[in-house]
């Protein structure tokens, strides 16, 4: 059942990032001026910083998190900070482009659903931030927890543990570490 946990556990984070990645890669940059033309008709500032438009700029702003949150979303290497970039970004998008409550009567359907829409995944940037990237992530591995989420509570306990203390001469000593003991049910398992 851990193998299918992970299976389906990275299944969901890259279909998660999909939408992200594609929004950078496929229209913010391949389109990059009309974004910006967009975003400025939104009224995102235009005042010149360090000699380019502010709005521009937000633009590079919004295509470098919907990147690496999107990137880090997917393989679930330090998702949880992944999570909040594009946990800022769906804020920032859907109050400034998504505002059905400003829109013309024919158009509010339409921004009501994108608006729901963007916070379903806001919902599920806040679960990621939560709970991390779960199995089969590169998150989970850094952490050196175990593979499979079969293995008992007690495996990652026996695992960790640290030097052995040396047996006294007469053979009654012990092979714990003298700072730990194992949990009574894995002592049982390691007396047979």
């Amino acid at each position: 059942m851990g193998i299918v946990r992970g299976i389906v556990a990275c299944l969901g984070r890259f279909m998660i990032a999909t939408i992200f990645l594609v929004s950078a890669l496929g229209n913010k940059i391949v389109r990059f001026n009309a974004v910006a033309e967009l975003m400025a008709s939104k009224g995102m500032p235009q005042t010149p910083v360090l000699g380019v438009p502010a709005h521009k700029l937000l633009l590079v702003g919004a295509i470098v998190f919907l990147i690496l949150g999107g990137l880090s979303v997917a393989v679930g290497y330090k998702a949880r900070v992944g999570s909040l970039m594009l946990l800022i970004f769906l804020a920032a998008a859907t109050f400034f482009f998504h505002d059905f409550w400003n829109a013309e009567a024919e158009q509010q359907p339409t921004e009501m659903i994108q608006f729901l829409k963007n916070l379903s995944l806001a919902g599920t940037m806040l679960f990621l931030i939560a709970n991390g990237a779960g199995p089969g992530s590169l998150d989970q591995r850094q952490a050196g927890k175990p593979r499979c989420a079969a293995l008992p509570p007690q495996a990652d306990q026996l695992a960790s543990l640290g030097s052995r203390t040396p047996l006294p001469a007469d053979g009654g000593g012990t092979d714990l570490p003298t700072s730990q003991t194992p949990p009574a049910d894995a002592a049982a398992g390691m007396s047979s």
